[in-house]
């Protein structure tokens, strides 16, 4: 949580530098909010994120050379109290899910009004988490389709163990942690993480938040 007695220190991360330079704008006549710098790439965010340590970092879906969930999952690894909110055009389910399960604060659609972003911002700068208006219904549903056992399992060829540390991996827990987790030793949880990214078709641990945001994900019960 950043002091309230001083503005917020944004870090503001688009591929388009009109659109970059316009939120830039905007934000810096805003007497709450201070923009200390901005990238347009995942690469660029993380050394930005490294040389300012902003107190909350205003996120892209899309970028160039890898997506802003892997942007977020990044700077969450190396900063896991630094707060992302994403600022995007997509309102897709699935899109939605991966951020939240990468650990962003919060997600607000582009066509949002202005003031609605900066709402949004200040409630995330004091610790709470928010979600646009037009995406929280939709986010509550799949909540109750998940619940209520309505979506299909798409990760059949897992076994039962596999499908318990599934999950855990999209939590970002390292393989040390699972391990202590489920009682079992590094070596053979860095097997099964193998075996599942190979039979999910994924290169990279990175790509599982997105998976399971996508699938309802496996339950250590089932």
């Amino acid at each position: 949580m950043s002091d309230p007695d001083r503005p917020l220190r944004l870090l503001v991360v688009d591929d388009h530098e009109v659109v970059r330079q316009g939120l830039i704008a905007f934000l810096d006549r805003h007497a709450g909010f201070e923009v200390v710098a901005e990238a347009g790439t995942c690469a660029e965010a993380i050394s930005q994120v490294r040389r300012f340590v902003p107190d909350l970092v205003l996120m892209d879906l899309r970028l160039p050379d890898a997506s802003g969930i892997e942007a977020c999952r990044m700077v969450r690894d190396e900063f896991p109290d630094m707060p992302v909110v994403f600022l995007t055009s997509s309102p897709d389910e699935a899109d939605v899910f991966a951020a939240i399960v990468a650990g962003a604060r919060g997600y607000v659609l582009k066509q949002t009004r202005s003031a609605a972003l900066v709402r949004t911002l200040q409630a995330v700068g004091r610790g709470d988490s928010l979600l646009d208006p037009g995406v929280t219904g939709m986010v509550l549903e799949r909540v109750r389709r998940i619940a209520g056992g309505g979506e299909a399992d798409d990760a059949n060829d897992l076994t039962a163990r596999e499908r318990e540390i599934l999950p855990l991996i999209a939590a970002g827990q390292t393989n040390k942690e699972i391990a202590a987790a489920i009682f079992l030793s590094d070596k053979t949880v860095k097997n099964y993480v193998s075996s599942i990214l190979a039979k999910l078709g994924l290169d990279r641990r990175a790509q599982v938040p997105s998976f399971v945001a996508r699938h309802d994900a496996p339950r250590p019960d089932e």
